[in-house]
């Protein structure tokens, strides 16, 4: 199982707030794939997966707050098949 993560949002930003999925549960993402955007109070941020694999489970929903290195959906390996 790998997990995603939110990484680093800006210099001095703390938190944002969990804008949109764009994949869903059950859905194959490629390592670099955009799966998500949050939103800070300056810039939206597109989280990238850095895996490969199945989406198992999507761990915030919209509006959520979240941080760097938060944890926001589980994939397993395989290619959705």
């Amino acid at each position: 199982m790998h997990e995603v993560v939110v990484g680093e949002l800006g210099e001095g930003v703390e938190s944002a707030v969990f804008a949109a999925w764009l994949k869903g549960v059950g859905e194959f993402v490629a390592a670099g794939e955009v799966i998500a955007e949050v939103m800070t109070d300056k810039v939206n941020v597109e989280i990238e997966s850095t895996y490969a694999g199945v989406i198992e489970s999507l761990e915030c929903q919209p509006d959520d707050e979240v941080t760097p290195g938060q944890v926001i959906a589980r994939l397993r390996e395989g290619d959705g098949a």
